[in-house]
């Protein structure tokens, strides 16, 4: 190896940088000793480091015969962190173990205490009012087409919420509904939507781009392509007349192309998505200037922080002389006055509700346990189990505050061999709507999911709703409540 050849006498000398301050803390100071043959020992000792403030920091290392001592004044800052023991994960002893076992054989009596107390307590009967009325749909002022198109998919009579609120709508008021979920408040504003664009069709028969006449705002992807299904129902018997949803997920330049070659008169569409329409100036804009109608379904989650510059803006975009309907499970007062951007100061309210009445159906049992939150797996593990011990044809949704709370439960359940589906904000729309449809359709299965399914979407038979954690307000956990579809 090439290298500096040692003197004859054996002492090596280093010139210091003659650039260098004397005394200065950033340079070092080398030395090497020269050991003596026979008491020379080959060792190694490990650098002494200190943290304090200006201590100076020593290296010693003994390499055969010469031993390198090497002087640096260091802060604690230069060593960051280096010098800090980290605490060790501590393993759970036997004992901790046994105590986290103890804590779920007492919640799990304490379920069992519950249910026994349930089925021993006889409770006042709740008598609730039927959804029915007597009133049937050839009796009210729509197109026999759509009369034939909902004896089709088995509907004759109106619900109340649709009694009540139909007549309204059709005299071209603004209303702001109120009612249950599950009450059928998406035919209440689909009925009215066909015959206000079956009236505008008669005057605009020579366009050859026919302009959109209605409007149907919703929050989530989900809810917006189930809307759009059932209008699709509604309009089974209708030529000419079509329907298109605008959502997130989905390419842009392919909903411009659906527009283009397939012109509709319904649009059903998010907030996000359908600003991009508006702004980017394809003409989109343009075709809004013959809108008639505007819906926001789940109006008070349109109408909240997370929503409101949208909704402004597209107010803005749109003719001023319209029609407005709201509809929604939920109105709180902040909410009610908000509608006011949307509605008519002489708008109509109709609340199928009451004052006071109860927002959830009475006939759907509710309970609450409170517990650590390391136990929450476990009891949602033990419920269910108990639930598919008890119905054969389980359906159950269980709701997570988070998408990445909602991945993990699943995962835990995936692995506990358990009929387990995940839908949240992080997998892609196809997969979403795919699963949707799926447990829709489907029995003896377990909907892991967020917030995207707690409002509107409509699964039937529905026999269990756990929510995980605590819903971010009162208006979520009615809507959440409201997937048993009761």
């Amino acid at each position: 190896m090439a290298g500096r050849r040692p003197s004859p006498n054996g002492k090596s000398k280093w010139r210091r940088n003659p650039s260098s301050d004397e005394g200065s803390d950033s340079d070092y100071d080398l030395e090497i000793f020269q050991k003596s043959k026979a008491d020379g020992k080959k060792g190694f000792r490990f650098p002494r480091i200190s943290t304090e403030t200006g201590v100076e920091m020593e290296e010693e290392t003994d390499q055969g015969d010469a031993r390198i001592r090497r002087k640096k004044m260091m802060s604690s800052a230069a060593l960051r962190n280096i010098d800090i023991k980290k605490e060790r994960w501590r393993l759970r002893s036997f004992e901790e173990e046994d105590k986290i076992s103890d804590q779920i054989q007492a919640i799990r009596d304490e379920l069992k205490k519950k249910e026994a107390f349930g089925s021993d307590l006889r409770r006042p009967e709740v008598k609730e009012e039927s959804l029915l009325t007597q009133k049937r749909f050839d009796e009210c002022n729509i197109s026999p087409l759509t009369v034939k198109a909902l004896a089709a998919a088995g509907y004759s009579q109106l619900t109340v919420v649709q009694e009540a609120a139909i007549p309204v709508c059709l005299e071209g008021k603004d209303v702001l509904v109120k009612a249950r979920t599950g009450t059928g408040k998406t035919a209440a504003f689909l009925l009215p939507a066909i015959e206000t664009v079956l009236k505008a069709t008669s005057s605009n028969i020579n366009q050859r781009v026919p302009p959109i006449v209605v409007l149907i705002l919703c929050p989530t992807r989900e809810l917006a392509i189930q809307i759009a299904a059932e209008t699709n129902v509604l309009l089974k018997y209708h030529d000419g007349i079509g329907v298109q949803t605008l959502i997130g997920g989905t390419r842009f330049k392919l909903d411009q192309k659906r527009l283009e070659s397939n012109p509709c008169q319904i649009i059903v569409a998010t907030p996000g998505r359908l600003l991009d329409h508006i702004e980017n100036k394809s003409g989109f804009s343009v075709r809004l200037m013959g809108l008639k109608l505007i819906i926001l379904d789940e109006a008070d989650y349109l109408l909240d922080l997370g929503f409101r510059k949208d909704i402004e803006k597209i107010v803005d975009c749109i003719p001023r002389q319209r029609q407005s309907l709201l509809f929604s499970a939920t109105m709180p007062k902040e909410v009610r006055r908000i509608s006011q951007l949307v509605l008519n100061r002489d708008h109509e309210f109709v609340d199928t509700v009451g004052l006071g009445g109860l927002e959830t159906h009475a006939k759907v049992s509710q309970s609450y346990l409170v517990a650590p939150h390391g136990l929450h797996f476990f009891i949602v593990y033990h419920l269910l189990k108990e639930h598919i011990m008890q119905v054969v044809d389980y359906k159950v949704i269980v709701f997570c505050t988070t998408a990445m709370v909602t991945e993990f439960m699943f995962m835990l359940l995936h692995d506990l061999k358990m009929n387990v589906r995940e839908i949240h904000s992080r997998k892609p729309q196809l997969y979403r709507t795919r699963l949707s449809d799926e447990f829709r359709e489907s029995k003896q299965l377990i909907l892991v999911t967020s917030d995207v399914s707690s409002r509107g979407l409509n699964y039937p038979d529905v026999t269990l709703v756990i929510q995980v954690g605590i819903p971010p307000d009162r208006e979520q956990y009615i809507h959440r409540l409201g997937r048993t579809g009761a």
